[in-house]
């Protein structure tokens, strides 16, 4: 996918100390969200912006760079934690942080990684955003990729409630015994409120089948890079070792196990699949990546 890559901003546009980042030009009212003194929860705040369209975005991640005036709130990204880039897809800003952003305390960069989302979900015609760490990336305290976010992703209250416990029923399909055909297998999953649905469901498909008579179609010890939906289509990208298949498992078997399983989803009506977000190899040998598949 093709993206777009955009110059850091100079760090002393941030030594202004007001939450308005510059000043003079054209100005349009935004919200940046700020962390509350006592670290329990976001606060909103309206500045004005000097810059438009995908500029806005070095000039958002400059206010939340920046001390607030009012004492009840702090910058949301720490001093030490620098951005190191940034760069967007057709419908997702990613941001690259310095490694001091590994620092914080888990709450810390929770609501950090909160604010700075839904600040940036702003921003018309993104409506996902990414982190990375030294360009690898962002991973949990138990070393799993958070992957994409978009607005469903953090509750209202992230300080009180963003790891509250949830439950849904899945269908999830797997290869059968014989390796040519699926078997469905319907799962009852409890799952943190700040994970995304399809991303659930690819960890579950990762996981393995817990019922007899069915085996995984996703090797064991696949990495799922990203997963996120965009106008119905879900876009999974995958690490090279998907592609260390079980070739006693069909082709057509290992990529429907996915399509079928994230498609039962009611956001998402095709799928589309890629190596480290390419997309110009086959799932195999037949199945194109580039293609957007249907449920059989």
């Amino acid at each position: 996918m093709k993206k777009k890559e955009y110059a850091v901003f100079a760090m002393a546009a941030c030594l202004i100390a007001s939450v308005s980042c510059g000043s003079g030009g054209q100005e349009n009212e935004n919200v940046v969200y700020y962390v509350n003194s006592d670290g329990t929860k976001l606060v909103p705040q309206e500045i004005e912006l000097d810059t438009e369209g995908d500029e806005r975005i070095g000039e958002l991640l400059c206010a939340l760079s920046t001390q607030p005036n009012d004492a009840s709130m702090r910058q949301t990204i720490p001093d030490n934690v620098k951005v190191l880039g940034i760069s967007t897809s057709a419908y997702q800003i990613t941001v690259d942080f310095s490694e001091e952003y590994y620092q914080m305390g888990q709450i810390d960069e929770i609501l950090t990684r909160a604010a700075i989302a839904k600040t940036l979900f702003q921003v018309e015609g993104y409506p996902y955003v990414a982190f990375t760490v030294e360009s690898e990336p962002l991973v949990n305290k138990e070393g799993i990729m958070v992957g994409s976010m978009n607005t469903d992703t953090f509750v209202e209250n992230p300080g009180g409630q963003i790891n509250a416990s949830q439950q849904t029923t899945l269908n999830l399909y797997f290869a059968g015994m014989d390796g040519t055909s699926l078997v469905q297998e319907t799962r009852v999953v409890h799952y943190s409120s700040n994970i995304s649905l399809e991303k659930l469901v690819m960890e579950q498909l990762i996981e393995g089948p817990k019922r007899s008579g069915a085996q995984g179609t996703i090797p064991s010890g696949t990495k799922l890079i990203n997963v996120s939906v965009v106008d119905g289509i879900c876009y999974v990208s995958l690490d090279e070792t998907f592609l260390n298949q079980n070739q006693e498992i069909s082709e057509q078997v290992v990529l429907f196990s996915i399509v079928d399983s994230l498609t039962e989803l009611d956001n998402v009506g095709k799928v589309q699949i890629s190596i480290n977000g390419d997309t110009s190899g086959k799932c195999r040998f037949t199945y194109d990546l580039a293609t957007m598949y249907e449920a059989e």
